[in-house]
């Protein structure tokens, strides 16, 4: 027996390994019926706001724009999704299409953070030389082919995802080809931790420590509020993902026949579940850690409010969003308009 042989044999004592009770939340269950409401609810609410006043009020004319936006419209993708996580499947167009939205959010949502980090790495280390690739034409090229990425990635776990009987219950999980199945599971793990893990997450800690180190030698009164700002960005990000994709890592280390036990497949199943709950949660917290935190969003925001809810909004001051473009791409280097 080849080393494909052995580790497809492998593949299929792991799908056949009888359940324990162990901890888990099951599809359907009180429970996360509960949770996905609260999180659509929260999710649809946020990154709706966020498109209304970036699209009304605040307008497209950078890359810093652009990427919110976007990130919006991935986050809000994902929280559209979330009634499907809710109740059980019982069709297929269900299936595929909750499925497909979920890779589509995921992909997008971890590449745009990333590019927003780049971005604020561009804006406040290189503020001088970045202007010229910090602009509105760039940020729609770099966003057209981060969408494009998303879907590239996603269309294989659509296509062979399926709904299969589980306990009398549907189930909906990607049935691959018996031939083929180790190649398109570890295509799919090693695609999702590539982007989650292996790259996206490297290259944020790489700009905020940059960031930081910047910002640490700047003598200016809002240091401190952008450092708290560019903390907080980094530790939520690896408090929603980075439990996903180890444990989509371990998954992976399954199929080669470590941690390949009944006891370990089923705790790593459970933490699954758990992990994917955290993971959907990050739609949730973006509208506040890149929008609701930002001096230029939440000026713009007390304004919409003022006008259409009636409320009184206090101003320092006349607010330009050429003001705002021009402090930003300043030699000062604190300056964060998220």
């Amino acid at each position: 027996m080849n080393m494909s042989d052995y580790v497809t044999d492998d593949y299929d004592n792991y799908t056949t390994c009888e359940q324990d009770p162990i901890p888990e939340l099951h599809d359907g269950s009180m429970v996360l019926q509960v949770l996905y409401c609260m999180l659509f609810g929260l999710g649809l609410l946020g990154n709706i706001t966020v498109l209304w006043v970036l699209l009304r009020y605040i307008k497209l004319r950078s890359m810093t724009d652009v990427c919110l936006l976007n990130l919006a419209v991935s986050d809000l993708l994902l929280a559209a999704s979330l009634p499907l996580w809710a109740y059980n499947h019982q069709n297929l167009v269900s299936c595929k299409l909750m499925t497909g939205v979920y890779q589509l959010g995921f992909y997008s949502g971890t590449l745009f953070v990333t590019l927003m980090s780049v971005d604020r790495y561009m804006a406040i280390v290189h503020a001088v030389s970045a202007m010229r690739a910090r602009t509105l034409r760039y940020g729609i090229i770099a966003s057209v082919t981060i969408w494009v990425l998303a879907v590239i990635m996603a269309i294989p776990q659509v296509i062979f995802v399926s709904l299969e009987m589980d306990d009398d219950n549907l189930k909906c999980q990607p049935l691959y080809p018996e031939d083929r199945q180790l190649f398109w599971k570890l295509r799919q793990n090693f695609s999702e931790n590539t982007v989650g893990l292996f790259v996206c997450l490297p290259i944020m800690v790489f700009c905020y420590v940059k960031i930081l180190i910047v910002l640490s030698k700047a003598r200016n009164s809002k240091r401190d509020k952008a450092v708290k700002l560019i903390f907080t960005i980094v530790c939520v990000f690896v408090v929603c993902w980075v439990p996903y994709n180890v444990t989509v890592f371990l998954q992976t280390l399954q199929l080669f026949q470590f941690l390949d036990t009944c006891v370990a497949l089923k705790t790593i199943n459970s933490a699954m579940s758990f992990a994917e709950i955290i993971a959907l949660s990050h739609c949730c917290v973006n509208p506040v850690i890149y929008a609701f935190v930002g001096e230029k969003f939440r000026k713009s925001l007390g304004k919409a409010l003022a006008r259409y809810l009636c409320w009184s909004y206090q101003s320092r001051g006349p607010f330009s969003h050429r003001d705002t473009t021009e402090k930003e791409t300043s030699n000062t280097p604190v300056r964060s308009d998220y």
